[in-house]
């Protein structure tokens, strides 16, 4: 029996993570659930999975959830201190970390700290505190299995490939929703319209993220850690289909690639089980109804966010905490229809440039450029 903890139950990976909880219940329990202020939801999934554990991100939420699940044996807590004592509880073999945005980074090293294994599907955590978490994580003897379903594809591809040498990764990416648009277009894009991937479901923030592209550099700079190599051994493929996930080519030449249809339990699940296979009622792939798989370079004069990362993965230190922080910041933004689509690329590319580098900057500084560069924006978008 594996147990295992849930940041971000509520959410879309979260979400998908239980369902998969559902169909093995004799394999898998639930220790401890967390989400942001959605307790309906949260209520629901108390009641169905019985963890020991529930965590509310907004403490006034969490008095409101403790009095609705009186009635069962579970412990609410809420906060940070909350998200630390959930990913930290003796009882949890495997964290998943499922929360958007920096929120995760704390808990995740606390986990590591504990000798948890990590399903990290938060990937704000390695873009930001990579050069903290990877270290840390062999140390401790952790493993970080990935559960985006890239980053999954490049960790099966890799399988029996330890002995040899990966001259380069090659990250997919479906174009998103906006893909062949000019930027005159894109300047009269809604954020309805930017919500409709045409591939895959996912939340609002990461579906916007994969309109900009701004996903596949956090992916760029994400990969990077993961799998130990240099950003000029990653390179961007547009693939619109979304059926290859990723693939890797080897100093010989020779290419494996991980392939299935669009549907994230099958990385999640991969991750819970790993190094087992389980079996899954995930659609299968049908070649000839598909007919063929095609690929295209990127265009990032296009789509500048993709641009920006790679410029804020190359320079490293915080600028890599900059960038995410402002997009983060500029997405919710939009969302609200307080931004255009293209001013989410041009307020990060200001970010980048308003606060000094910092080689090697540690948990405080990371954390408090996010502050800073929210505190930025916000007085640059009054200004506007």
């Amino acid at each position: 029996m594996k147990k295992i903890a849930i940041l971000g139950s509520t959410g879309s990976i979260g979400t998908q993570t239980l369902q998969i909880v559902e169909k093995h219940r004799d394999d898998l329990k639930v220790t401890g659930l967390s989400a942001g202020s959605n307790i309906a939801l949260l209520e629901r999934q108390i009641r169905e999975f019985s963890p020991e554990m529930a965590v509310v991100w907004q403490e006034d939420k969490a008095r409101e959830l403790a009095v609705k699940v009186a009635d069962l044996p579970v412990k609410v807590l809420g906060g940070m201190d909350g998200l630390i004592a959930l990913a930290t509880d003796p009882e949890t073999d495997i964290l998943v970390t499922a929360v958007v945005g920096m929120i995760g980074i704390r808990p995740t090293i606390a986990a590591i700290e504990a000798g948890k294994d990590i399903a990290l599907a938060n990937k704000e955590t390695l873009v930001t505190a990579g050069h903290l978490i990877m270290p840390l994580a062999k140390e401790k003897g952790v493993s970080i299995l990935p559960v985006d379903s890239e980053h999954s594809a490049i960790f099966q591809s890799l399988q029996g490939e330890r002995e040899n040498q990966i001259e380069t990764i090659l990250l997919t990416a479906s174009g998103g929703p906006f893909r062949g648009y000019s930027k005159s277009r894109l300047r009269h894009v809604r954020p309805k319209d930017a919500l409709r991937h045409p591939n895959w479901s996912m939340g609002s923030k990461i579906t916007i993220d994969s309109a900009t592209m701004v996903n596949k550099g956090l992916e760029v700079m994400e990969a990077k850690w993961l799998f130990g190599v240099d950003l000029d051994q990653i390179r961007v493929l547009i693939h619109p289909q979304s059926i290859i996930h990723s693939m890797v080519q080897f100093t010989d030449g020779a290419v494996i690639a991980q392939l299935g249809m669009p549907d994230m339990k099958l990385p999640i699940q991969y991750a819970l089980y790993y190094p087992q296979r389980k079996a899954s009622d995930v659609e299968r792939v049908d070649f000839a109804r598909i007919g063929q798989i095609t690929f295209e370079e990127p265009d990032p004069d296009t789509f500048e966010g993709l641009k920006l990362a790679l410029q804020a993965a190359g320079e490293g230190g915080i600028r890599p905490v900059v960038f995410n922080a402002a997009n983060e910041y500029l997405v919710a933004q939009f969302l609200k229809e307080k931004i255009g689509f293209l001013d989410i690329a041009g307020y990060i590319g200001e970010a980048l440039g308003a606060f000094p580098q910092i080689q090697d900057p540690n948990l405080e500084e990371i954390l408090d450029a996010e502050r800073e560069t929210y505190s930025y924006l916000e007085e640059r978008l009054k200004k506007a």
